[in-house]
């Protein structure tokens, strides 16, 4: 399953190589623009993204409206939603090589936390907002 969140004005996300268990790709569309982009987590374009989708932008934006909701994906990336309620247009603005360091950086922010042992502990870095008893 990818890796996927709205953030940084794009639908971006980390997408496993369907050829190599050990290779990933830093996949992202852009909001407004509707540009794309993928790369291995090194930079390395993908070699399959030559001015249309490649699989794992597919994947990304299937991933996408499985998790937010198709409405939802919609809104943020700035298209319409067809008929049968899929989005129309949103990676027709060619291709924009964007860095994917960030994006990498937290998928394996996300990747740690399956590795905490079971708890019903607050996490600390989880835990946003302090627990004082007192309402203002």
């Amino acid at each position: 399953m990818p890796f996927v969140e709205l953030a940084d004005g794009r639908l971006q996300g980390v997408v496993s190589s369907g050829s190599d268990i050990e290779r990933v790709y830093v996949s992202s569309i852009t909001a407004g623009t509707h540009t794309i982009n993928c790369s291995t987590n090194n930079n390395r374009p993908c070699g399959a993204l030559h001015g249309y989708a490649c699989k794992h932008l597919v994947a990304l934006g299937q991933e996408g409206v499985r998790q937010y909701g198709a409405e939802r994906v919609a809104r943020y990336l700035g298209v319409e939603l067809n008929e049968q309620g899929a989005l129309e247009g949103y990676m027709t603005g060619g291709i924009e090589r964007t860095p994917g360091a960030m994006v990498f950086s937290s998928f394996l922010r996300h990747l740690a936390y399956l590795e905490l042992p079971d708890t019903t502990e607050p996490i600390a870095e989880l835990h946003w907002f302090p627990a004082t008893g007192a309402v203002r």
